[in-house]
């Protein structure tokens, strides 16, 4: 019986100090934002589509989920994240898996953080802040899906901030497992031993951020697969983007600006460049004013496209606003360039479109 006792004492002082020592937090989260929109030209008839868009909402895609940290002591942190997207229309999975925005597992310190799974790549990262629309149904999105598709299946990333400067590299053994199609599905699992650069990705990144100001630089590179979709059918094919950009805030209005240089084996015009500038200013503390002009230029081509947006945000609380944007698509020769993500459009034909909708955080 004494036996019993103490070591019943024993596993609860072990129990009391192991649970000082090392605290854990998870934290649930998530956006809901559903939308309404209007274009014309959706098809080569000039026919108008009503809908509400399925892959992103009117300001953001919608999202479940969670993240965490445990103290290990030290300073050292164990982190995860995992998250979900999905569309609010029809409460469909998105980016064809379970945790298809986030789901990796890791290592953080003073030195930054380290982390195996599923990451954002640094050219995604590099546009936060700066692209004023965002990933939005009429954001940059529109001209190049991969802005805001930028995730890597096995890959590992780091990241750390010092004095201002961050840093930040990803690399992947294997950048995207799932076959289902569009841009987050484009079938190059990777992880080949007859080929081991198949499927791979590496991407950097470089920030300062000063008094108001940020300056900021990074690039990505994708390797084709045998089975991969857009052209880059062998891993001696690639896709490299060049992202360059700056910001400038102050308490009301911000100014943010980029350019994102293409070259893209798997296209017949490999070689573009897409420049955007844009604009946000606070016109009360519940009502701001949005703009962004973007310009796609095909090299060696006369199939250009120009996008313009115009938007307006009403916060009713901190965590619930309605919001209206109006935009344009100027698409150039047999540009067919889609204003709404996921939509269609006349090849060579313009587009307007009005969408409407409301967006609650949590």
């Amino acid at each position: 019986m004494k036996k019993t006792i103490a070591l019943a004492a024993a596993t609860a002082a072990l129990t009391t100090s192991i649970t000082a020592h090392a605290q854990s937090n998870v934290t649930m989260y998530g956006i809901l934002d559903a939308a309404v929109e209007t274009y014309t030209n959706a098809d080569a008839a000039g026919n108008r589509v009503t809908r509400m868009p399925s892959l992103g909402g009117g300001m953001f895609p919608s999202r479940l989920g969670f993240r965490g940290t445990e103290d290990l002591g030290g300073g050292l942190k164990a982190i995860f994240a995992l998250e979900n997207g999905f569309a609010i229309d029809t409460g469909t999975q998105g980016q064809n898996r379970l945790f298809g925005r986030q789901a990796w597992v890791g290592l953080a310190g003073d030195w930054g953080q380290l982390t195996f799974g599923r990451n954002y790549n640094m050219l995604t990262i590099s546009t936060y802040d700066v692209d004023i629309i965002g990933p939005s149904q009429y954001g940059l999105g529109s001209l190049d899906s991969f802005i805001p598709n930028g995730r890597s299946d096995n890959s590992i990333a780091y990241r750390g901030t010092f004095s201002g400067l961050t840093l930040g590299a990803t690399y992947s053994l294997g950048r995207d497992t799932s076959a289902a199609g569009g841009p987050a599905g484009t079938n190059c699992a990777g992880e080949s031993g007859s080929d081991a650069m198949q499927c791979r990705e590496w991407s950097a990144m470089a920030r300062y951020d000063g008094s108001g100001y940020a300056l900021i630089g990074a690039y990505d590179r994708i390797y084709g697969g045998p089975n991969a979709s857009g052209g880059l059918n062998s891993s001696d094919k690639t896709d490299s983007r060049l992202h360059l950009a700056a910001f400038l805030k102050r308490d009301d209005w911000k100014l943010g600006l980029g350019v994102i240089a293409r070259d893209n084996d798997g296209s017949t015009t490999p070689r573009s460049r897409m420049s955007y500038i844009g604009g946000a200013y606070n016109v009360t503390p519940f009502f701001a004013m949005e703009a962004q002009l973007s310009k796609l230029d095909v090299r060696d081509s006369s199939n250009d496209a120009t996008q313009l947006v115009l938007r307006g945000i009403y916060n009713l609380s901190k965590r619930t606003a309605v919001y209206v944007a109006v935009a344009r698509m100027n698409n150039d020769g047999k540009s067919a360039v889609v204003l709404s993500a996921g939509g269609s459009v006349g090849a060579g034909l313009n587009q307007n479109g009005l969408i409407t909708g409301i967006k609650h955080t949590f």
